[in-house]
């Protein structure tokens, strides 16, 4: 099979990026041609024989929306000239104008735009309409993208419903959620101290973008009020963040620990009693399933995609994110009961290790080798009709 892929990363430090590098992986362990139309690929794959890296030209665009653009014009036009090369074209959401036989969504624009908590509903000025356009623009590209696809991966079940919500047979869906290490992401236990965190303390952690307010922690920082001596590190980018006015405002600054934009999350997650992430709009969130590969119990929302992965063993699930009572009670639950903290970290690792990468991208290429099998032999079936009907014309050909 001669595979396409298109894509601004094929990396292993990154979110999407580390399931294209996992889909990679498993093609050419089969042998198949991979050609990569990306940004960014992981060095070992660039040097691999079966893997030819077109290099995008867009990286150095100065915004997120003129180097997406610039990317999907580029793609566009390098694909409608040597389309014919391929048997499949795998895309993600609105990173083209061209067609992909397989498109996966791991974000859904549309269903983020229509939320009453999106950027532009909650942030005037220049940045609230910036978002606003930004997510138009792709909630456009991808609502066609998705249904002009022969079959679209959905992350969650959630995403599933909301590719429905935009149009796209049921039929033609297929759900496959996010994997994770669980070979990085271990159980173990390491030194606060290298963090300057406090040792003799429950401690709680979040991690994602604090920079917006998509993320909930707002609503984390709401409830650790009501649960006392409960301490939280806090890993995210703080420039531009309000949440570090927030924790100070709320008499929070002896407990709420801001780490800033860490790169060593999984050593972090050693650290930690708890993780806390009820995001208000995650199509997966696998730094959940991270945590739980860690052995961490986890406290996330319905809203959250990974939350689908979690039973009633292994981690808390709250209904609604805005629901601060909830929240607290949850997480002075795990702070008062460390046994229930070590099975439920126990039952999470367990749990994570049915959701490896290796396992999804396996399924991921098993659905490429199908689908094209499929067509093969639809192919042949319509070939051998037209024979049949060619035969009937032909003089003595039924005597």
């Amino acid at each position: 099979m001669k595979l396409c892929i298109v894509t601004p990363k094929v990396i292993k430090g990154d979110g999407q990026g580390r399931a294209n590098y996992e889909i990679v992986w498993e093609a050419i362990r089969r042998g198949h041609q991979v050609t990569l139309l990306a940004n960014k690929v992981d060095d070992e794959l660039q040097n691999h024989e079966l893997v030819k890296w077109i290099d995008s030209p867009t990286q150095k665009l100065p915004t997120a929306l003129l180097r997406e653009i610039a990317f999907l014009i580029w793609s566009t036009l390098w694909l409608q000239k040597n389309r014919s090369k391929f048997d499949l074209v795998q895309v993600y959401g609105s990173v083209t104008w061209a067609i992909g036989d397989i498109n996966t969504a791991q974000f859904v624009h549309h269903a983020w735009l229509n939320s009453p908590l999106h950027i532009s509903k909650v942030r005037g000025g220049m940045y609230g309409a910036y978002q606003w356009f930004y997510s138009t623009v792709n909630s456009y590209i991808e609502k066609r993208a998705f249904q002009k696809a022969k079959i679209s991966i959905a992350v969650s079940q959630r995403v599933k419903e909301e590719l429905i919500t935009i149009g796209v047979p049921q039929e033609r869906i297929q759900v496959i959620f996010n994997g994770v290490d669980t070979s990085e992401f271990v159980p173990g236990t390491t030194k606060r101290q290298q963090w300057n965190l406090p040792e003799e303390v429950t401690l709680a952690l979040f991690a994602g973008d604090i920079r917006l307010n998509r993320k909930n922690l707002d609503q984390v920082l709401k409830a650790l009020v009501e649960v006392p001596n409960l301490h939280l590190a806090v890993v995210g980018d703080t420039k531009r963040s309000p949440y570090l006015q927030l924790a100070a405002s709320l008499g929070l600054s002896n407990r709420v620990h801001f780490l800033g934009y860490r790169q060593d999350l999984p050593e972090i997650m050693k650290a930690v009693d708890m993780f806390v992430f009820p995001s208000r709009y995650e199509p997966f969130g696998m730094v959940v399933t991270e945590a739980m590969a860690t052995g961490v119990p986890v406290i996330t929302a319905s809203t959250t995609g990974a939350a689908e992965v979690i039973d009633e063993e292994s981690g808390v699930v709250i209904c609604d994110p805005e629901d601060t009572k909830s929240l607290a009670e949850a997480m002075k639950k795990l702070q008062m009961n460390p046994e229930l903290r070590k099975n439920m970290g126990e039952a999470a690792r367990f749990v994570a290790q049915k959701h490896t990468w290796q396992s999804k991208a396996k399924l991921y290429v098993d659905l490429f080798e199908n689908l094209l099998n499929h067509e093969n032999e639809s192919l042949n079936s319509c070939q051998y009709q037209e024979q049949e009907q060619l035969i009937k014309t032909i003089p003595f050909a039924n005597s």
